[in-house]
């Protein structure tokens, strides 16, 4: 078997990816060890920055995100008793996000790459990658129906996620790792209840952080900052509500509660595997780095990548090394300015365990630079719609 690009994980960044190299004509097979309806139901990021969106519309996927997306042009920053608004139109000159879940980008990709013919296969199992420093890498794996396929291609992308099988091929001692583990998780759920605030309420609160976010007129996305050995069994849904209600409280404006309809505990780390890149074998998204998630950065760094690698997969298939050999360090400058950024939200909004009252003054400081000085709002807002402008948008 043979095809030009062999794709592990079906993704946002594995999908998006085969897409865009359709868009150039180079065929690709996008292999996934999940089934399609996980895929399509896993709950994750849910807010695209400005040049993502633009990114998604231009290659054709904008429909369905124009109608049901919901532009948010700040958010507002509650502490001390007081929330304020960071306006990101007045700040950056227009620009804006758009809440979009991630589950929603799934669908789309899925769908267009299906209705153009793309190959995808799901419910893979031993998957393989081999003879990466050639020009004929080979991607094994057992499809559904139990055959074993060994694809040869021209490139292989690893967009496997950081549990994947891609960035352990790379030899021993080729790949620098550096991670901080931050001693706080998110427990997170969807509620069946109408959101209630028009944007995304960041709250910096004595007993710790929480985040009201939405995903469509009728469904709530909110989180609590909890231990990272917390367990889910220890917060039924009165007491989720319970903390919420506490650490949102704010005269003259009220929670809605409903129905849970998924919760869960995420543990927050930062994470940089570089180079991106070994011989035929490149790494995008989860699989090569992962933020926090307070600054929204983790689905668009994943589309980030591989509106770099999509054309830069062109170059090289036409006898063009250049843009290949500059993808990792072009990705990596945007990886590490988003990965200060999510540390810095991270720092300044979560209670650090322990942290005695000079850490929670110099935090409240900061709270209080950053709503009342202009320049130090529109550096937030800068890199929360999206810093730098977003490569390769109108390149599809």
């Amino acid at each position: 078997m043979r095809t030009q690009v062999g794709i592990v994980g079906a993704g946002p960044a594995g999908l998006l990816l085969s897409h865009l190299l359709a868009l150039r004509g180079i065929e690709s097979v996008v292999v996934e060890t999940r089934s399609r309806a996980y895929c399509e139901a896993r709950q994750r990021a849910g807010v695209l920055e400005d040049g993502s969106v633009r990114l998604l519309s231009e290659s054709g996927l904008g429909d369905r995100l124009a109608a049901e997306g919901l532009v948010h042009g700040g958010i507002y920053l509650q502490f001390d008793g007081q929330r304020r608004h960071i306006d990101f139109r007045d700040l950056t000159g227009g620009r804006t996000v758009t809440v979009y879940a991630q589950t929603e980008v799934v669908k789309d990709l899925i769908a267009a790459r299906l209705a153009a013919g793309g190959a995808i296969e799901f419910e893979v199992t031993d998957t393989a990658v081999s003879r990466l420093d050639t020009d004929r890498p080979v991607l094994s794996y057992t499809g559904a129906d139990g055959i074993r396929r060994d694809l040869e291609c021209d490139v292989i992308a690893g967009c496997d996620g950081f549990h994947g099988i891609c960035r352990p091929a790379f030899p021993p001692g080729l790949a620098s790792v550096r991670e901080r583990e931050y001693p706080y998780a998110w427990l997170g759920i969807l509620a069946d209840v109408p959101p209630s605030t028009d944007e995304l309420i960041y709250a910096h609160h004595r007993d710790g952080f929480a985040l009201h976010s939405l995903r469509s007129p009728t469904i709530s996305r909110l989180y609590l900052q909890v231990d990272p050995d917390e367990s889910i069994e220890n917060w039924p849904d009165e007491r989720i509500w319970e903390h919420l209600q506490r650490r949102f409280a704010l005269p003259g404006w009220s929670l809605r509660e409903g129905p849970v309809l998924d919760k869960g505990i995420t543990p927050m780390r930062s994470f940089v595997s570089a180079p991106m890149r070994y011989g035929r074998l490149f790494l995008a998204g989860d699989a090569a780095h992962i933020v926090p998630p307070t600054g929204a950065k983790g689905l668009n760094l994943a589309l980030a990548d591989v509106a770099v690698l999509a054309p830069a997969i062109d170059a090289l298939l036409r006898g063009d090394g250049g843009p290949a050999d500059a993808y990792s360090d072009t990705c990596l400058a945007r990886v590490w300015r988003s990965t200060h950024f999510s540390w810095w939200m991270t720092t300044m909004l979560h209670r650090e365990p322990g942290a005695d009252e000079m850490t929670a003054q110099l935090q409240l400081s900061q709270l209080r630079y950053v709503t009342s000085s202009r320049a130090a709002a529109a550096s937030l807002a800068e890199n929360y719609t999206g810093y730098p402008e977003l490569p390769g948008a109108a390149g599809t």
